[in-house]
């Protein structure tokens, strides 16, 4: 006998480590059966699971269940990223709290410290995916310093570099003065600061009293200035381009050059030009030929000396921070009367994520790959349609980066990650090579070589993902059978990161793109449609509601916004809505458990002849061919699959099904009370399968629970298939017009305030024979559910003070005269519409009001919105009840 009230505490944990002990997730267990794969993103090896997390799991897991309920053998590939930088700093942070740094250990002793807290720590993100009923075949998981990964890491670095497509060159990188080390853009976060611009005035060499006056927001970067850009169309400066100006402080003659990088309507109209602190000076540098005069050391400090070009830089600034060294150059400039004015201002300035301090743009040596060589295979594959995306407009923004490729930096300057496997001899020759004794060979008996320092970009290894996993580069069974994966699921913001780079490297290296579509899902928000942040305390933790609701409620909550295209605005109460639908799910079985509905046997739908049966297994078709449908790789709507199992177990089933049946089930034939019984057992099968895939838990648990024995795990069922012949249109027909009819009568009594115990007549105009035999077909149902007195046909006019509906060709009148005050209920409909008018007025006033829009907080502005929408459907709905009373 099922528990009186449903805990998803106490059928979570316990059908999780059943599956896992069991085998549920493994893959190659069905080797005749199609195959079906995804690669996990791989989560950091440091993280935890954040509401971001549990969309993108709970999409894949669906999709999973899914499939492997339509009997594919299914992969889904799990691991974790070694994360560099990240977990680097996690180890670093531990070791100062001991008094220890890193260089006191050296290399080898820190590396074994991180393999230690991998070890103890490192899998907290995965046992946290469990929790949400992440069905990845464990047994298969992988981690990006795995020893096999990373001879294939080693191997696609040596072939790249053999093929001149990973090379070594000095260019600008984002670099963390902090960490010291090059960072990605992903790892850059630019904030608004409030700051300045600092206005210097340039004397133009040769003529006495002419200046050029340029603005900018880190004035100790001057030190570096190789030119001015002006804009050749700037009637300013026509007679100036060419010359020269003497850098103040330095003393050094730079170029006033022409470039269309200065726009004549900001500012002055003229920028100086640092081609070494500057990603777009750095290809203004590149267009004239201007001197990279690098002015940093990795610190961030002014050079103290020991650079090659340091008689560039002025010795009272060097060494020192370059933050004492702006406050020190902006003195001398004024005092020198170079300092035009001073402009707060807020503007963007790029922070480490992690290291918390402004990034600078630095002049350093690094290993590069050719990306816009690797991409132009991957562009192709998305122009020909071997790679879709969906949403489709997402192609764009994969066109848009790939069209304007950089030469991808590959190298960090960490001790965490895989080292680059290059070596250098004493003379500057570089040599790469699997290992070290590959190295020597090539380098010759008796050369010195030392091996680079620097380790792997993260990207770089976890490109390789969806081959790397599958045993690449032995051809295993697995690579065979799994690669091309089926679709990728992951989010925007790595479209270029990571979904690029895999494409890359698994066309040059498989020869296939590495999935045939890319699913970008949304962007979690708070429930007023904010970004969530810790600074503005409307952070969600998945874990928690969880706890509270059960993991079925907020994964079926979090497909069912998952709408493409849209952000998802998550509330509480939908969570909390979602767990009631589970409660409501729990208590129809109760239901048929009580009511002998249990065991469906070999029950054949096809057998029915009761009309609510044949209307009941009919819809079971329909919500299957659409859920189906809906979660194929063509499609891909989440919030529609979910919505179409939804209503029907809420509406059709729970609500209507069960409430038509009862008398059948309470009554006396025998014949028609087990053939309910047979399909209500039926019919609740492939509704716990058509829901397993959103609701593992609760639908596994009731899957044993509504039968005495079962063939196998829910998990490990068949999908509801080959059904389409069950269809009767004439049941379907009949029992939907009987439930239009229910609901338009119990509108009307709620919206007339007929007393709940008030039974009342229904005259029926212009009625049809067919209408006729169905209303004396359903007369028992309808007076019951109805709360009717009695069905009658009316001939001529309508009582007055009736009340009425039209369903197809036929008017059923509502004599209300006798049950409330017409007059009265009228005057009550048309004050409460005036009300509401009046507060959509309002409404109306405020969100046409420009100042109102934009300084109200978007939560104010979307509140408004909400209860405006709500207010005119109140309207629409009391104005029909108006209606029906004229």
């Amino acid at each position: 006998m099922l528990e009186k009230t449903y805990d998803p505490k106490a059928i979570e944990g316990k059908w999780y480590q059943h599956w896992e002990s069991n085998g549920a997730f493994d893959s190659g267990t069905r080797p005749d059966a199609e195959p079906f794969s995804i690669v996990l993103p791989p989560p950091n090896v440091t993280g935890s699971l954040h509401i971001g997390h549990a969309l993108d799991h709970t999409l894949q897991d669906i999709l999973i269940r899914f499939e492997r309920l339509r009997g594919k053998d299914v992969l889904w590939q799990p691991g974790t990223d070694h994360a560099g930088i990240a977990t680097q700093m996690v180890v670093e942070r531990q070791l100062e709290a001991q008094g220890i740094k890193r260089h006191d250990l050296g290399r080898d002793k820190f590396l074994e410290r991180v393999w230690e807290w991998k070890a103890e720590s490192g899998g907290t993100i995965t046992r946290q995916m469990r929790r949400l009923g992440a069905s990845c075949d464990w047994k298969r998981e992988r981690f990006t310093m795995d020893e096999g990964f990373s001879k294939a890491v080693i191997k696609v670095f040596v072939e790249l570099h053999k093929q001149g497509l990973i090379y070594r060159d000095k260019r600008l990188v984002n670099w963390d003065p902090k960490f010291k080390t090059a960072i990605s853009d992903l790892e850059v976060e630019q904030r608004e600061i409030d700051g300045n611009f600092w206005h210097l005035r340039y004397p133009v060499e040769g003529m006495e009293g002419r200046f050029i006056t340029v603005a900018t927001t880190r004035p100790e970067t001057m030190l570096g200035d190789s030119a001015v850009a002006v804009n050749a169309e700037d009637e300013r400066y026509k007679d100036i381009i060419g010359k020269f100006v003497r850098l103040p402080l330095v003393g050094r003659l730079i170029p006033i050059v022409a470039d269309e990088h200065a726009d004549p309507e900001q500012g002055s109209g003229a920028v100086k030009i640092t081609p070494a602190h500057d990603f777009n000076d750095f290809e203004v540098g590149k267009r004239h030929g201007l001197r990279q005069i690098n002015i940093l050391d990795d610190a961030a400090h002014i050079l103290d000396g020991v650079a090659a070009d340091e008689s560039e830089i002025p010795e009272a600034y060097r060494g020192l921070n370059r933050y004492d060294a702006r406050k020190a150059i902006v003195a001398d400039l004024d005092a020198l009367g170079l300092l035009e004015k001073v402009e707060p201002r807020r503007h963007v300035a790029p922070y480490g994520d992690r290291s918390g301090v402004v990034i600078e743009p630095w002049l350093t040596d690094q290993w590069y790959v050719n990306a816009a060589e690797l991409a132009k295979d991957a562009i192709a594959a998305v122009e020909s349609g071997a790679t879709k995306f969906a949403p489709k407009n997402w192609d764009r923004t994969f066109f848009e980066w790939m069209r304007n490729i950089q030469p991808w930096c590959v190298s960090r300057q960490l001790w965490w990650g895989h080292q680059i496997p290059a070596w250098y001899a004493p003379d500057g020759s570089i040599y790469v090579a699997t290992s070290e004794a590959e190295a020597q060979a090539q380098a010759g008996a008796g050369v010195v070589l030392t091996r680079d320092n620097d380790v792997l970009d993260t990207w770089f290894s976890s490109a390789l993902w969806p081959f790397g996993t599958l045993g690449w580069p032995e051809k295993t069974a697995e690579l065979a059978r799994y690669y091309p994966t089926s679709v990728l699921v992951t989010a925007f913001d790595i479209i270029f990161f990571w979904v690029a780079r895999m494409m890359m490297d698994g066309l040059h290296f498989m020869g296939e793109v590495p999935f045939k579509t890319v699913y970008i899902h949304a962007l979690v928000r708070d429930e007023n449609g904010q970004k969530m942040s810790k600074s503005k305390g409307n952070v969600i933790d998945p874990l928690e509601f969880a706890d509270k609701y059960g993991a079925d409620a907020l994964r079926f909550t979090l497909a069912s916004l998952e709408s493409q295209g849209r952000d998802i605005r998550l509330a509480e109460k939908r969570v909390e809505g979602y767990r009631n639908f589970a409660t409501k799910l729990w208590n129809a079985a109760r239901f048929l458990e009580m009511n002998g509905c249990q065991n469906a046997g070999d029950f054949d739908p096809a057998s029915a002849t009761h009309v609510l049966n044949q209307w009941i297994i009919s819809e079971v078709v329909r919500t299957a061919a659409a859920v189906t449908t809906a979660l194929d790789t063509a499609t891909l709507r989440f919030d529609v699959a979910a919505k179409e199992v939804y209503e029907f177990t809420w509406g059709m089933f729970c609500d209507w099904y069960v409430e038509l049946t009862k008398p059948i089930l309470m009554g006396d034939d025998e014949a028609a009370k087990a053939e309910t019984q047979k399909t209500a057992a039926w019919v609740y099968d492939r509704i716990l399968t058509l829901l397993h895939p959103f609701m593992p838990f609760v639908t596994e648990e009731l899957w044993h629970a509504t039968a005495e024995t079962r063939a196998s795990d829910l998990i490990l069922s068949a999908w509801p298939t080959g059904l389409d012949g069950l269809v009767n249109e004439q049941a379907v027909a009949e029992v939907d017009w009987l439930i239009k009819l229910i609901t338009d009568i119990r509108s009307v009594r709620a919206e007339m305030n007929v007393p709940a115990g008030a039974k009342v007549p229904v005259l029926v105009q212009d009625a049809g024979e067919a209408t006729k035999a169905r209303l004396q077909r359903t007369l028992p149902i309808l007076t019951r559910l109805a709360r009717l007195e009695s069905i009658t046909q009316l001939d001529g006019p309508a009582p007055k003070g009736s009340v009425q509906t039209v369903i197809d060709e036929a008017t059923y009148h509502l004599p209300l005269a006798g049950v409330i005050d017409i007059d009265q209920e009228r005057a009550r409909l048309e004050k409460t519409v005036a009300k509401h008018e009046g507060e959509i007025k309002s409404i109306d006033g405020r969100l046409g009001n420009e100042a109102f829009v934009a300084k109200a907080p978007d939560s104010v502005v979307a509140e408004n919105r909400a209860r405006r929408e709500e207010l005119v459907g109140l309207v629409e709905k009391l104005g029909l009840a108006l209606r029906r009373l004229g």
